[in-house]
């Protein structure tokens, strides 16, 4: 498997945890080495510890047996939507410089520039923006944007996101009560549009 993962293109690999030889969380972690493949963990391992560790060595999704065939196909083609979003051209420069939205993010410095001004972010307001803004119209749940800004081991609930939006928004939006760029999409969650 990993021979054709590294010699051929891959849309997307749905990973079973159990394999004789090789635990599936060693492959996973040699596939995320040198690919972003999205790759849908499948096993009878259910868990919470076993989902985390999924999640931490490279697992875009987690499922559980027994399932529902339907459900793995519809969560195949959620996790590709959101590969193919992930995979639209951000505005960065080999510095790493993100410009997008009038801004000028700038991930060594960890500072940010709108027009001729320095906006005065908090480190997670930055950490959120950096985020959202290296995944341009990729909309994320508020426990993905957690997982991801705060970390796995964070034990806060999901509504420090929504807080942090809204403190960014003020900071970062022409008008934070109509946002063009930090944008709630209703019932999912939120995405950067540059």
């Amino acid at each position: 498997a990993l021979h054709l993962v590294a010699s051929q293109p891959i849309d997307i690999i749905v990973l079973d945890l159990m394999l004789p030889g090789m635990d599936g969380r060693a492959v996973c972690r040699a596939i995320r080495a040198t690919s972003a493949v999205p790759i849908i963990m499948l096993t009878a391992l259910g868990e919470e510890e076993d989902r985390l560790v999924g999640f931490a060595v490279g697992a875009d999704d987690y499922v559980t047996k027994p399932f529902s065939p339907r459900e793995v196909v519809v969560r195949v083609a959620a996790v590709l939507r959101r590969a193919e979003a992930a995979s639209v051209p951000a505005m960065v420069r080999d510095d790493g410089i993100i410009h997008s939205a009038g801004l000028i993010i700038q991930p060594a410095l960890r500072r940010v520039q709108r027009g001729d001004a320095y906006l005065d972010l908090t480190a997670k307001e930055f950490d959120l923006l950096l985020f959202l803004a290296r995944h341009p119209n990729q909309v994320f749940t508020r426990q993905q944007v957690l997982d991801a800004v705060w970390g796995y081991d964070f034990f806060g609930d999901a509504s420090t996101v929504t807080v942090h939006i809204r403190r960014l928004r003020e900071k970062v939006e022409h008008d934070p009560a109509e946002p063009t760029h930090l944008r709630t999409v209703w019932g999912v969650g939120y995405k950067f549009e540059p």
